[in-house]
């Protein structure tokens, strides 16, 4: 079967590797709709990402496809069902290397509640902790808002994860996929006021459209000491330790500074001193999976309602064999979710 592997840094290709066999506990999954993470999948193919050195490099973790095949131990995925979070680490080649795999034609899901159930979520039985989120999605979500959610899910388990709440008001660091889905989510969930610092004009727009009360750039922020703060949490979308810095003196005595994904930088020197004598540096690399697996629940409902659409993130939509095109296209500034039809 083809998949989707950074060969060398900077280098795409598409590549053979052996199809998988499902495991007593796993369901085989055709790949239909992934998406580009703009963040994870660009620092897999730029060489990067903190711990992860050896090529080639099979990329992808966000998904939907379609069961076609259970393994005899499975009771929560059946033939025909639309399932996410597929991934693939075993490529026939011990010279290909995982960068989680989920942009292969095939992948895999665990029946994570059998597992447990059964005493078998360990590692003995090729359980990881990515398995709890590899869930069934139901039929009436649209495969587009479907793969989303991969995103969406993470998103808003952070909220959680940053004990952000009704009321809150915060200033959001980025325009991405994930600060436009903060600006969303914390919309629905009832903040106050949204700020958002954006240097790239052409989204500003759009940021209004998703619920932003001011958007700015990164040069009006140090007005905001005299205009807006207080306030209750800095969120930075964008993964840049000097955010921390520029923003301390923003932050409400207990506020908080949010730093979303994975940092590059060994250490965030703080300057203390520009802040309250009390605030919460919350750094969330990776996801908190128990949040993310409750998040599905609420975001489906919101979909159903209409209130949350894939064609508000989604700007570009490629075929999956035209990958290196759909890489380009990310790197224009246009799009900000891009989406891979198998």
């Amino acid at each position: 079967m083809k998949t989707i592997a950074a060969v060398k840094p900077n280098q795409v290709e598409i590549i053979e590797v052996a199809k998988p066999k499902p495991g007593q506990y796993q369901a085989l999954v055709k790949n239909k709709v992934a998406a580009i993470c703009n963040a994870t999948d660009r620092k897999l193919i730029e060489g990067h990402f903190p711990g992860v050195d050896q090529y080639p490099l099979v990329l992808g973790h966000e998904g939907v496809g379609i069961v076609e095949e259970v393994g005899e131990k499975v009771r929560n995925f059946k033939v025909g069902d639309h399932a996410i979070g597929g991934m693939l680490g075993d490529y026939g080649d011990p010279n290909i290397h995982c960068g989680w795999g989920g942009f292969c034609e095939y992948v895999l899901v665990h029946d994570h509640d059998a597992m447990v159930e059964d005493g078998a979520a360990d590692a003995e039985h090729g359980w990881f902790e990515s398995c709890e989120i590899q869930r069934v999605v139901d039929k009436d979500i649209p495969l587009e808002e479907a793969a989303m959610l991969c995103t969406w899910r993470e998103v808003y388990a952070a909220f959680g994860d940053f004990h952000l709440k009704e009321g809150d008001d915060i200033l959001i660091f980025g325009a991405g996929p994930v600060g436009l889905s903060f600006i969303k989510f914390a919309r629905l969930l009832g903040l106050n006021w949204i700020g958002v610092v954006e240097p790239n004009k052409s989204r500003h727009a759009k940021i209004l459209e998703m619920g932003a009360s001011q958007v700015m750039l990164p040069e009006d922020v140090p007005a905001l000491k005299d205009s807006r703060a207080p306030l209750d949490a800095i969120i930075d979308a964008v993964g840049s330790e000097n955010i921390v810095n520029l923003t301390l003196p923003l932050v409400k005595l207990g506020g908080s500074i949010c730093i979303y994904g994975v940092l590059g930088c060994e250490s965030i020197p703080v300057q203390k001193s520009l802040g309250p004598y009390n605030f919460n540096l919350f750094v969330h690399q990776w996801p908190t999976r128990f949040r993310e697996r409750e998040a599905q629940k609420p975001l489906c409902d919101w979909i159903r309602q209409g209130k949350l659409r894939a064609d508000e993130f989604v700007t570009h939509t490629f075929p999956f064999g035209q990958i290196n095109d759909a890489l380009s296209a990310s790197q224009t500034g246009s799009v900000i979710k891009c989406l891979l039809t198998y």
